[in-house]
């Protein structure tokens, strides 16, 4: 099995540019921080070409909500405060506009795109303007896999696709290049699943983001769930944590419906997983056996999903 690891977003030196970003009041004040931002990602991209050369590079876009980003006290509003040219109480309002009380549930993934295209924009033209400047240096070719986090709806992911296609192409155009590209989603809500001929149609991969689909799934918290899980675990309702190793029966039908209705569809379609069950053994063997062509997990557990495809390869090889 191919394992591979993803690109987050933003942090360190960054975080101020994200904050002065999300707490703009017009598109033109939000270019400005994301015309910064844009200098750190296609560095950053320039960087995991030249380590990944000969590999496949997938980049998921900005998921994590928004409200994840804001100040925390006064003296940081403040600083976004003077680089906006506002007063401390006009940054503060705007932050309250952004607290959301389910946040998993709330204003993040392709959501931001519909809202803030601009944000989704800057990050396929830092994918796009990285990938032809590595081509270029090295002598090699370069295909970025660009993903569209928390997809629901076939009209969500055409409208998405839309936009991002739009500024890679003028990226494109802008660098008088040629580049291949893909762009496919995560199946993280369960809709997206159930519906995964649909949006097979407009995806040329999907991978499963089993944190989030499990947390849709159950209906769980994924943060909050270890409050009373132990519970669970005393009472014999539970043998397992469902966010660490994957609920085969409940999940697991949701993903391969997902990859039965997909497929006939999209014959080209390759699927992969990314969570923390990317880095469980058994987990792993059940990804093998639906057809999965890849894990992503966090670095430090690599090697055991390598193992763990490995093993699962050589398993299915003996039953045959």
């Amino acid at each position: 099995g191919l394992v591979r690891t993803e690109h987050m977003f933003f942090e360190g030196d960054r975080i101020e540019y994200v904050r002065q970003m999300i707490l703009s009041d017009t598109v033109e004040e939000r270019i400005k921080a994301l015309d910064e931002l844009y200098k750190f990602q296609v560095e950053d991209f320039r960087g995991i070409y030249r380590a990944m050369v000969g590999l496949p590079v997938t980049v998921r876009l900005l998921d994590p909500p928004l409200h994840e980003f804001l100040p925390h006290t006064d003296e940081e509003y403040q600083a976004v405060a003077d680089k906006l040219g506002k007063t401390l109480e006009e940054v503060k309002t705007k932050g309250a506009t952004l607290k959301e009380t389910n946040p998993m549930l709330g204003h993040r993934g392709s959501r931001l795109a519909v809202t803030y295209p601009e944000i989704y924009n800057m990050q396929v033209r830092a994918i796009i303007d990285a990938a032809i400047d590595v081509e270029r240096e090295l002598g090699c070719t370069i295909v970025p896999e660009i993903m569209l986090p928390l997809i629901g709806s076939e009209s969500e992911i055409v409208y998405v696709k839309d936009n991002v296609t739009k500024a890679i192409d003028a990226a494109i155009m802008a660098k008088n290049a040629k580049i291949e590209y893909k762009i496919g989603t995560m199946i993280e809500i369960p809709r997206a699943a159930l519906t995964a001929d649909e949006i097979a149609k407009d995806a040329d991969f999907f991978c499963f983001g089993t944190n989030d689909l499990t947390q849709m799934t159950y209906g769980f918290s994924r943060d909050d769930a270890g409050k009373f899980l132990e519970a669970y675990y005393d009472a014999k309702i539970f043998e397992n944590d469902p966010f660490a190793k994957l609920d085969q029966i409940g999940v697991g039908k949701l993903m391969e419906t997902a990859i039965k209705l997909g497929k006939p569809v999209n014959p080209k379609l390759h699927i992969g997983i990314c969570g923390e069950h990317g880095g469980d053994p058994s987990s792993v063997e059940f990804c093998h056996k639906i057809g999965l062509d890849y894990v992503s997990c966090s670095p430090f557990r690599v090697p055991i999903a390598r193992l763990a495809a490995a093993q699962a390869a050589i398993n299915e090889k003996q039953a045959n």
